[in-house]
């Protein structure tokens, strides 16, 4: 990429800032100052998605609204970053086969495969940008109804910058620490009566404070083009280009594993950081700055394209209208996981070996080491899909309808492999001398990211080789179509009663054609499930601003959900063994379900909004360990919790966005975990007899009874802006986050000896590998230098709180950047 590349957007905005047709005054920009923040009731237009067919404050739903003030106000430059201020929203870290990427849990679920654009399902993993956002709509609860498959927790619709009626314009540049530099820019035309042109751009480049040589670069852009503004008949098309180079962050491993772990009962495994004593007493200090990654072999290479083409015909009180979304992201990296699965972090030795073997090849058992586990992905992900939708108001009677029927024809593509790299990976146990010496393994306290690390054909050759794709056959590919229609209806039996009721059905189908060795023929596996979704809520409105509402809603996850572009719960098996297969028949969706009460109120004059909600999620089927050791479909879980939000304005000139959450997130059922007792042999003459086969015995799985991973049981925010004087503001946020649980594992085995049969031994030891509750506090203030110019800075993680926002299930978890300041000057036209 040349150096003017990453320039294109804001040249592209640039010059249309000096078009003449900006020298208006913008309405809305001057109503910038006192514009509220309404999340809520009439006063706003209605949720982008024509699905949600009601006004929000009559949905019998739990629904959230981050709008663009807030993602502006709180410095928000990625869609992770603007979701912090949404209580009850938790991250996952990339894992197993899970690929780097946004991954929100909401309500304790994975909804990284319920992730839309402009309502449109944008599945590919990518670490997504809030430049051209308008907005961020989070619907909470089992939600296929609405979005189709999976969306077990709820969903995130991320609504685009598109052409509006005004003109105006807005560049902003900001500088801070951690050498953070950030451009935007937002343009809006009207080119000619009835047509509008928008572009919005951004260059972000910045290192990560805190942390050593970790760097984010990246530019993006997005024009769009409406025809027919404020007329019947409108044409919108809009394309998104977005391109990132990085250094992937690898976090801070864990201190135990469950081989290793000190005493007796439940221990935390907590990330090596601070004063860390390992097991023969050594002590040293691990500072939040350390990065075990390497500059010399990790980085991560991402693009984004999207484009979108939408038709829309009034007639009377309908609206017809057809989306036609194209989407394709690639991705490629390598990144390090700072590994503890040999217990080399913490040590499982005393004093290291002196004879034999072990001493010959330099073994180091007593810890203060981390392998550097290379983990690598290259692939892309492409979607073709159509929606038609026909939404509107009619009456029946007395009886009013607000009504959406839609249709959605998809075609999905995902194919990925992997980098041949040699990590010591073959090296048991990960740490010696030959693998400090290739610096695969590194120091807990002192790691140096620029040591010369070199790849070698193998883990013991000394010949180099450069790092390489692997060949076609080692790939994997998913296709999927989906076919599907649905409806909803909002009912106004009396102005008093509503009545809310949606279907959806759902034919999933998906190919998988897995890696096969060199010379074999390729396989082609490929399963269809047929989904039927439903929801119903009951709506009372004790005055026009208030309501209460009951409400039922499920949601399916087929197998092969996410097409290996997340974590695959229910994944499609990956061999052609009769086993496999016959798996392949049985495999069955994971049902989850929702019971919900709440209520909602728009006070003052419905600038301020609030919302109550208790709930309870079961899901059903999930896929686990059966007690003859086969996959079987009986897991289950269940989330009981309670919301509390708050947005708008309380006073003004004074808003707030923020609430609550309180889950109580249980594995009812984790299934069974097989034990072997190893058989018991016996050599006499060269001669070997087995005294007793191997044996096996089914307990039940650690994880049952356990809060489910990835879940915080207390989450808070609070963001507040506050206008003085009419020309300057204060505000800031504050977040809240309970301890994070990242897995579990125990230490139960089953023995044998000659004389005694198979022995299960009890667990003395329980290993919860998590990350502790924090505090977090960012602060903002802003002057209105003239009615065009303003200066703000803001002051994220003002305490420099050292804190982990992502809790792997094992190995590391993923550190948050310490204290970043910058200044921000915005230019309206």
């Amino acid at each position: 990429m040349s150096s003017n590349q990453p320039f294109l957007a804001l040249s592209c905005v640039s010059f249309l800032v000096s078009s003449p047709a900006l020298a208006h005054d913008d309405p809305r920009a001057d109503e910038q100052p006192k514009k509220d923040v309404i999340v809520n009731g009439e006063r706003i237009k209605q949720a982008d998605d024509v699905k949600l067919v009601a006004p929000l404050v009559n949905l019998p739903k739990s629904i959230v609204v981050l709008p663009s003030d807030v993602i502006e106000q709180t410095g928000s430059n990625s869609l992770q970053d603007a979701l912090r201020t949404v209580p009850g929203i938790t991250f996952g870290a990339a894992e197993g086969g899970n690929p780097i990427g946004d991954r929100p849990f909401i309500r304790g679920f994975d909804s990284q495969g319920s992730i839309y654009v402009d309502g449109v399902r944008s599945l590919g993993s990518q670490t997504r940008e809030v430049f051209d956002t308008d907005q961020i709509e989070v619907v909470r609860g089992s939600d296929s109804t609405l979005g189709g498959r999976g969306s077990a927790g709820g969903t995130l619709n991320i609504i685009s910058k598109l052409p509006v009626a005004d003109k105006f314009g807005r560049i902003s540049a900001s500088y801070g620490e951690a050498d953070y530099k950030r451009f935007t820019g937002d343009v809006n035309l009207a080119l000619a009566d009835h047509i509008g042109f928008r572009i919005a751009g951004v260059y972000h480049n910045q290192d990560v404070a805190g942390r050593d040589a970790i760097h984010q670069r990246r530019w993006g852009v997005a024009p769009s083009l409406t025809i027919g503004l404020g007329t019947p008949t409108r044409l919108i098309a809009s394309y998104y280009h977005l391109e990132s180079h990085e250094l992937p962050d690898s976090g801070i491993p864990y201190l135990y594993t469950i081989g290793n772990a000190p005493g007796t009962g439940n221990i935390l495994s907590q990330p090596a950081i601070g004063n860390v004593a390992l097991i023969n007493g050594r002590t040293g200090y691990v500072p939040r700055t350390n990065f075990y990654g390497l500059t010399d072999r990790d980085f991560r290479d991402a693009t984004d394209d999207e484009a979108m083409l939408r038709v829309e015909h009034d007639f009377g009180t309908l609206t017809i209208r057809n989306t036609t979304r194209f989407n394709h992201s690639d991705q490629s990296y390598i990144y390090t996981q700072p590994d503890d699965s040999q217990g080399n972090v913490y040590g499982t030795a005393a004093v290291n070996p002196t004879t034999g073997a072990a001493a010959a090849r330099g073994d180091v058992l007593t810890g203060g080491l981390v392998w550097r586990r290379g983990n690598t992905r290259y692939g892309y992900t492409d979607g073709l899909i159509d929606q038609t939708d026909l939404y509107g108001q009619f009456k029946t009677g007395s009886i009013e309808h607000s009504i959406a029927v839609g249709t959605e024809f998809a075609w999905e593509q995902a194919r990925r492999g992997t980098f041949v790299e040699s990590t010591g990976a073959t090296i048991t146990p990960r740490c010696d001398t030959s693998t400090i010496a290739r610096y695969y393994c590194t120091s807990l306290f002192t790691p140096n990211p620029n040591d010369p690390w070199v790849n070698y054909t193998s883990d013991t050759s000394t010949t180099p080789t450069p790092i390489v794709k692997g060949l076609p056959n080692t790939e994997t590919q998913n296709d999927a179509t989906t076919q599907a229609v649905y409806g909803f209806d909002s009912i106004t039996i009396v102005p008093r009663v509503i009545v809310n009721l949606g279907a959806r059905y759902d034919r999933f189908s998906s190919v998988l054609r897995p890696a096969v060795a060199a010379g074999a023929e390729a396989i082609r596996l490929r399963r269809v499930d047929g989904l039927f979704n439903w929801q119903a809520g009951l709506v009372l409105k004790p005055t026009r601003e208030t309501s209460v509402y009951a409400s039922y809603a499920t949601a399916a996850t087929p197998p092969n959900s996410l097409l290996g572009e997340g974590r695959e719960d229910n994944a499609l098996p990956t061999t052609a063994t009769a086993a496999n297969l016959q798996l392949l028949d049985d495999l069955k969706p994971q049902k989850t379900k929702t019971y919900e009460v709440g209520a909602k109120a728009s006070l003052a004059h419905e600038r301020l909004q609030l919302q109550a909600a208790a709930f309870e999620t079961k899901i059903d089927n999930a896929r686990v360990t059966s007690d003859s050791g086969t996959t079987t479909f009986i897991g289950k879980s269940r989330i009981r919790g309670i919301e509390l939000t708050a947005s708008g304005t309380i006073l003004p000139g004074w808003t707030v966005f923020g609430g609550y959450t309180y889950l109580d997130p249980v594995i009812l059922d984790g299934g069974q975990t097989i034990l072997t007792a190893a058989a018991v042999t016996q050599t006499v003459g060269g001669v070997t007899t087995t005294l007793r086969p191997a044996a096996t015995i089914a307990v039940p799985s650690v994880n049952t009874g356990k809060q489910l991973p990835q879940t915080v049981r207390n989450s808070f925010t609070a963001t507040t802006n506050v206008t003085l004087l009419k020309r300057f503001q204060l505000g800031g946020t504050a977040i809240y986050n309970d301890r994070q649980y990242g897995g579990y594992a125990d230490n139960r085995s089953y023995t044998q000896t000659a004389t005694t049969g198979p022995v299960l031994n009890a667990a003395t030891r329980v290993l919860y590998r998590s990350v502790p509750s924090y505090w977090r506090f960012d602060l903002r203030g802003s002057v209105e230098l003239t009615p065009q110019l303003e200066l703000s800075v803001n002051a994220q993680n003002v305490t420099d709180k050292v804190y982990f926002n992502q809790a792997y299930a094992s190995h590391y978890a993923s550190i948050a950047p310490g204290r970043t300041v910058f200044g921000t000057l915005s230019l309206k036209l």
